[in-house]
């Protein structure tokens, strides 16, 4: 069965097709690949631009035991939508909203004293027990507590406010710099690093349900580092982490999104006729151009400018000229498709079409960010949205 928006499909613009049963594969493919460790499906970013709230019950349904977002607004949003079962909330500043986490029933992540301090008189105003993790920073730099002392000092009081009532400490979690990057010395080194950090915390006498390190790229190749839980995000959807590591199919994973325009516009020009601003472009000679109704303002990288690959009439067609806010062009070496003929952008590759890799390839970036900045503008259209019955 087949869930679209309520707008006809053939009035969009643009759209990007969510294919919910491929991500349901992907949770079981990435479950088989955890080997008995659980799986946290991470749709910080709205799903990492796919949507956040039908890509989280679309991976429960499949098997996933735990949710992951950044932000407590991206948390507290799942829970408005009715979404059950454990959620981890890991970027906080000092004021965030805590309470409002802690009666939600969230676990929230925590890097250092000041954070602590907070989420216990959050805890003590609201009468409810504060699920959190002890975030380490293992090597990445980031968020983290630092090992040592300040590790020694947030332990200690995370104890101190585990026997008074008003923590219970859930996790102990990092996060990889260059797991995506095979044989890098730091993966290791952060691993062993990170086994001596909860090794410490454990001896203390904390008694976390979950220790995780392992995100995307570790999830798939690095099976040491699973522990108890791996937090997937863009393998999630279906997305390589890193070329690196090999192509989806590769991996055993299917890109979830397609994202494809109606052609705006096709017509004949001469030779020598310049395309789109600055005339970065002219034309070689006599020649057909379309033009895809979709821009930088839709999420699509400026950087792509004269590089972007599209797939229109069966043919790759490079983008001719510059990203304009809106729109761009094709040189379509005077084929002539119909005004409304579909300009598929990326996909999973099946049908000839451009990967999210491709762009990522063409626009000097990677993948994620392809996926991750196609903006509100663009309608997600949800397809194979039910279990097959």
């Amino acid at each position: 069965m087949s869930e679209t928006s309520a707008v006809p499909t053939a009035s969009l613009r643009a759209r990007a097709e969510i294919d919910l049963g491929a991500l349901r594969a992907n949770v079981r493919a990435l479950r088989a690949r955890a080997r008995g460790a659980g799986v946290m499906a991470v749709v910080k970013s709205d799903g990492y631009g796919h949507g956040a709230v039908p890509c989280a019950r679309a991976a429960l349904a499949a098997g996933a035991s735990w949710l992951g977002t950044a932000t407590a607004e991206e948390a507290l949003a799942l829970r408005a939508a009715g979404l059950p079962g454990r959620i981890l909330c890991w970027l906080w500043v000092p004021g965030g909203p805590w309470r409002q986490a802690i009666e939600a029933d969230i676990d929230v992540s925590l890097s250092g004293m000041w954070a602590l301090r907070e989420v216990t008189a959050a805890a003590r105003e609201a009468g409810r027990v504060a699920r959190v993790q002890l975030k380490a920073d293992t090597g990445l730099g980031r968020n983290g507590c630092q090992p040592g002392e300040d590790w020694a000092a947030l332990v200690a009081e995370a104890l101190r406010a585990e026997a008074a009532g008003l923590v219970r400490v859930t996790g102990l979690w990092s996060h990889f710099a260059c797991a995506d990057e095979p044989g890098h010395p730091s993966v290791a080194a952060q691993l062993g690093r990170f086994r001596e950090m909860v090794a410490y915390a454990e001896e203390r006498g904390v008694r976390p349900e979950v220790r995780h390190i392992a995100n995307s790229p570790a999830a798939l190749t690095l099976p040491e580092s699973h522990f108890d839980l791996v937090r997937t995000g863009i393998a999630l959807y279906g997305i390589s982490p890193s070329p690196e590591l090999g192509t989806p199919a590769d991996l055993g994973l299917r890109p979830v999104m397609t994202l494809s325009a109606s052609l705006a516009l096709v017509k004949r020009v001469p030779g020598g006729h310049g395309v789109s601003y600055g005339h970065h472009y002219v034309t070689p000679g006599p020649t057909t151009l379309g033009l895809v109704p979709v821009g930088y303002a839709d999420g699509i990288p400026r950087h792509a400018s004269g590089t972007g690959p599209v797939l229109v009439d069966g043919k790759w067609r490079t983008v001719a000229g510059r990203v304009a806010m809106d729109q761009f062009v094709v040189d379509l070496g005077g084929d002539e498709p119909p005004a409304g003929a579909e300009a598929v952008l990326f996909g999973p590759g099946d049908r000839g079409e451009p990967t999210a890799e491709d762009w990522a390839q063409a626009s000097g970036t990677i993948a994620y960010e392809i996926v991750t900045r196609i903006g509100t503008r663009v309608p997600r259209v949800y397809v194979n949205g039910r279990q097959p019955g």
